[in-house]
């Protein structure tokens, strides 16, 4: 199964504090933020950043240290947006740790692995 997010990808990236998160944005104006451990195929949050309709977002990118974003459009506009309270849990979680991340991704990879034949 695919994502798919009605228009052309601008940019996607990773977020820095959850292996599972990610975001994208889209030609046609849109962000939309997937947590993969909470829902697969389908985005936690969708906003529209952009006011004209010829405007393209370009950039995605997420804050090391705060729960932002920086969105980019093909006109040089910048903006920054504040994620959600449920899109920051993972900056003030105490068990946070790169290793525990990592097993995150496991265990959601195992998840859509194909069975191996014996």
């Amino acid at each position: 199964r695919a994502f798919e997010l009605g228009c052309a990808v601008g940019d996607g990236v990773w977020s820095p504090y959850s292996a599972t998160v990610f975001g994208a944005v889209t030609d046609d104006g849109n962000v939309f933020i997937f947590d993969l451990a909470q829902e697969k195929y389908e985005p936690i949050c969708q906003q529209s950043v952009v006011q004209k309709k010829k405007t393209k977002v370009t950039h995605l990118a997420f804050n090391q240290h705060y729960p932002m974003i920086a969105v980019g459009d093909d006109r040089g506009n910048a903006m920054t947006l504040k994620l959600s309270p449920n899109l920051r849990k993972c900056l003030k979680e105490k068990n946070y740790s790169k290793e525990n991340e990592i097993a995150k991704m496991e265990k959601l990879l195992e998840l859509v692995r194909e069975p191996t034949a014996k």
